[in-house]
């Protein structure tokens, strides 16, 4: 991995295995594998024994179970207060043991709140001098000590998470801390991930269930595929995890397969588009004229400016040819069939047949009625995309008309 403050054999353990790179074991007896857990600057109470009875409290009287959990909900403690109770450690009554056998105390009451899994583990520990020990293993200190301090008042420093995000993430996955979760994968989100570690951080997505950040590393590898698929950590998954790098390629293979499948639809739609564009300069041409070219009764001027018609000059070329060729038969000359396909759609297009001033309008209106299924069927997929091209136009052009006139002057 290119990040310098991660170990690279953790990661790559935590590629091959997970079970393998995070171990936790239950300290059965204190004295075999710490000589003393209890941390001597932690202050000892040492309450008297003629305490007296408190009075009986007012109202319903709350179960021992309930307590932690309300402690945990109370609104009324600020943050500081838990993080400082967190630092100095008072009244402990748990050891986490780390990797390196540093002890961290905490307090089993709000550790049983905070995570589930973690009180259900400490609930089968021994309890040896009034502590209980509990040992984390596969992760560093740092990593313990930024987990257990986010458990108390869900503090922690950019630094730190940024540094151990990927342990982080281990622990909050095995241990139930999903607001911790969705804190580590935010900072992979924001600017995180590299080229070189994501193959690295796609599978221990994967293994603790965080889809959002599997998905983003799916669209990252898909994205960046020529160079990732050379870096080091895809050649590590090749080798440990031949299911995924097809799983990935799948993905890859898909993804070309819709981006060419969309850019034959933007070609499709361009074409619709210019044949709408050429249905409303035909209309142009016919009823009003366009610079050297028009209807009998137009008299056309010589020195007109040319039209808003994007199509008018490529059709009026058409239209030209297609007036003086001398074999001009469908199917006979190129320029002319072509011609000929442009008078029958606008004829299928026209809703004013009885007006309209389109040569052959209302021939090729009654052609239709003898043409075969198979012809029919063809020409109106044909006549609903140029309508559909029309009416995306309009809107298009209706909504631009309604900002420009509602247009807002800060």
């Amino acid at each position: 991995m290119a990040s310098p403050d991660l170990h690279t054999s953790w990661l790559s353990a935590a590629v091959e295995s997970f079970g393998g790179s995070f171990n936790i074991r239950i300290e059965e007896g204190a004295a075999d594998s710490v000589e003393f857990f209890e941390d001597p600057t932690s202050p000892v109470c040492n309450l008297p024994t003629n305490i007296p009875k408190p009075p009986p409290v007012t109202g319903k009287i709350q179960s021992r179970a309930t307590v932690p959990r309300q402690l945990a909900n109370s609104d009324c403690v600020p943050k500081d207060t838990w993080d400082r109770l967190f630092k100095e450690g008072f009244g402990a009554d748990v050891h986490v043991i780390a990797e390196n056998g540093s002890v961290i105390p905490a307090h089993y009451a709000l550790l049983t709140v905070a995570s589930p899994v973690l009180g259900n583990l400490l609930q089968q520990s021994k309890v040896r001098n009034g502590i209980r020990c509990i040992k984390v293993a596969g992760v560093p200190h740092g990593a313990v000590y930024v987990f257990i301090r986010f458990l108390y008042s869900a503090c922690y420093d950019e630094g730190d998470v940024k540094k151990f995000v990927l342990h982080l993430l281990v622990l909050s996955h095995f241990y139930s801390v999903p607001s911790l979760k969705r804190v580590c994968i935010n900072h992979l989100e924001q600017g995180w991930l590299t080229l070189d570690n994501v193959i690295d951080v796609l599978q221990l997505a994967r293994d603790c269930d965080a889809p959002r950040l599997t998905l983003f590393c799916i669209r990252m590898v898909v994205g960046n595929f020529k160079s990732i698929s050379s870096t080091e950590g895809w050649k590590v998954m090749r080798r440990a995890n031949p299911a995924l790098e097809q799983e990935l390629l799948e993905f890859v293979v898909e993804a070309d397969t819709r981006k060419q499948d969309r850019l034959k639809k933007i070609e499709e739609k361009k074409v619709y588009l210019q044949l709408h564009e050429a249905m409303e300069a035909l209309v142009h041409i016919c009823r009003d004229g366009c610079r050297t070219i028009g209807p009998r009764d137009k008299v056309l001027k010589a020195g007109q400016e040319a039209c808003s018609f994007p199509a008018c000059k490529g059709l009026e070329s058409l239209v030209r040819h297609f007036s003086n060729c001398k074999i001009k038969v469908p199917g006979g000359c190129v320029r002319c069939k072509r011609m000929w396909q442009i008078f029958e759609l606008h004829s299928r297009i026209c809703e004013e047949p009885d007006s309209c001033k389109v040569p052959l309008c209302s021939h090729f209106k009654e052609k239709m009625l003898q043409q075969t299924k198979k012809d029919e069927v063809k020409w109106k997929v044909l006549v609903s995309k140029v309508r559909a091209a029309r009416n995306a136009v309009s809107l298009f052009s209706s909504r631009r008309s309604f900002f420009n006139d509602h247009r807002i002057v800060l």
